[in-house]
């Protein structure tokens, strides 16, 4: 019904159980956007710790 609810929190159960879309930041900047699908410990970890993975 285009209504929206900013919820924040830094428990990850909470967070995963209660969003269809998060927005992630780190250091006071957004560093991603998950959809409900996406959404999943290792990705919002990654984002939350600006962690890049080695090639």
């Amino acid at each position: 019904k285009g209504v929206g609810v900013l919820f924040i929190s830094s428990e990850m159960e909470e967070v995963l159980g209660m969003s269809d879309r998060i927005l992630i930041f780190c250091d006071g900047r957004i560093t991603g956007e998950l959809s409900r699908e996406e959404a999943n410990q290792e990705n919002i970890l990654k984002l939350a710790t600006r962690y890049e993975e080695k090639v």
